[in-house]
């Protein structure tokens, strides 16, 4: 992919794509788990193609069954609630809400709300103000739209400045081009992408145009790592605070591909990216947790608790190929890349194994402490004991004397190199016992 430049990028702020959908992720704290009196139904939101209804029996089926798991619960536990909606406000028009729980060891009442848009307008300005651009309109989620207001009672919305929120919504955009818009559209099956689709694509998925952030040439590898050539009809870009689907031919309206390709970007390709954020959610968590390790007294039990969080982790949530569907691994591929969490993750097994060798160490030291105390008492005492046994000593005062002089010889070994040493390791050990 190509950087923009001025005098190439087609002017994307005034374009009406022959049909754009939107869906805006926040970050929330619950305060109640929505259930069908407050209006909210089990399961992620259920849009419609003909007969496909893409509830969570038809999404679970795309999906391995622990990814499933994660991103619609079961149905004793579901951790997938969905709300219907019917609100317009200045050329966006709310079809449905959804929430996804997702509670972390430390953080129970995290989760996610994914709003589902269309919008009547062009899409790119409503993505700048979105990602609160400098010269960006007024921020289009007010009013009736204001998510505040729409989970009133069931979450809030996070200010995004805690360490797992989101500094700012992650957006999903997609859009695809009537015949007239030919810097996105590819001049037949068999021909390469013109340099001005990547360009709309970038601008999309980043929330901003030439002006807010102009894109170097030497940057294209980074941004070829996130692209994901679905086919030869759409192309997808996978962002730190955003995504982008934008169609490569004129789109015909009812009946289209088209159909099949928005419905898929709003559900398991948005899935695949939520649980990427589920991802990043649990290994920042796990960061935090690493660095408080040696915050007390007690490193054994904090060890051997974080080895069990990563183990759960690494079991429930850590996946990189999560379906037999490529799109979907690609753009979960491309969400981790953009957040380096495999790199993340594998400096958080090797100081975690860093951590479970010192402690090792360290019981070793106070394993090997105690017997040399033994050792230091006992030997002084039993060659003394032994010796009366043998001469056929039973006096009283004997054995006073003997138990005496081991004493004194036990102080005396105390005294030596060994056992300072000896001393030294028990206190070292001691101090990094646990407490009750």
């Amino acid at each position: 992919m190509t950087g923009p430049g001025p005098d190439l990028t087609p002017d994307l702020e005034s374009v009406i794509g022959a049909r754009q959908t939107l869906t805006v992720v926040l970050p929330l704290r619950l305060h109640r788990t929505p259930d069908a009196r407050s209006g909210w139904a089990a399961g992620p939101y259920p849009f419609e193609l003909g007969a496909r209804r893409t509830d969570t029996a038809t999404r679970s089926r795309y999906f391995a069954p622990a990814s499933a798991r994660v991103l619609y619960g079961t149905p004793d536990r579901p951790c997938r609630w969905h709300r219907y909606a019917s609100v317009t406000h200045e050329g966006l028009h709310l079809a449905g809400l959804e929430i996804l729980r997702t509670a972390t060891v430390r953080n129970a009442q995290h989760a996610l709300a994914v709003l589902h848009f269309t919008v009547d307008r062009p899409l790119l300005p409503v993505l700048r103000a979105i990602g609160h651009r400098p010269t960006a309109g007024p921020e289009p989620l007010t009013g009736p739209l204001d998510p505040a207001a729409l989970l009133a009672g069931i979450a809030e919305v996070r200010d995004g400045t805690g360490t797992f929120a989101l500094a700012r919504p992650y957006t999903v955009a997609f859009v695809t081009p009537e015949a007239h818009h030919t810097p996105a559209l590819r001049p037949d099956p068999e021909t390469t992408l013109p340099p001005t689709a990547d360009r709309w694509l970038w601008q999309l998925a980043s929330r901003s145009n030439p002006g807010d952030l102009p894109l170097a040439p030497e940057s294209v590898p980074n941004r070829d790592a996130s692209t994901v050539r679905i086919s030869a009809d759409w192309s997808a870009l996978v962002l730190r605070h955003g995504a982008a689907f934008l169609g490569h031919r004129a789109d015909t309206g009812d009946g289209d591909f088209y159909d099949f390709g928005a419905l898929h970007a709003r559900t398991v390709y948005l899935d695949a990216l939520l649980l990427g954020s589920l991802q990043r959610d649990h290994i920042d968590e796990l960061t935090e947790e690493l660095s408080a390790v040696f915050d007390s007294d007690r490193l054994t039990r904090r060890v051997t608790a974080l080895e069990k969080n990563i183990a759960r982790f690494r079991s429930t949530y850590w996946r990189q190929h999560l379906t037999a569907h490529g799109p979907a691994n690609g753009l979960l591929r491309a969400f981790q890349h953009q957040h380096r969490l495999p790199e993340r993750f594998a400096e958080i097994l090797a100081e975690a194994a860093d951590y479970s060798r010192l402690v090792q160490t360290l019981e070793s030291q106070q394993i090997s402490g105690a017997l040399g105390v033994l050792t230091i008492l006992g030997l002084p005492l039993g060659t003394a004991l032994g010796v009366l046994q043998v001469l056929g000593d039973e006096s009283v005062s004997h054995l006073l004397a003997a138990l005496g002089l081991s004493i004194v010889a036990t102080a005396a070994a105390l005294t030596t190199r060994y056992g300072r040493l000896v001393l030294a390791s028990l206190r070292g050990a001691g101090r990094t016992r646990d407490t009750p």
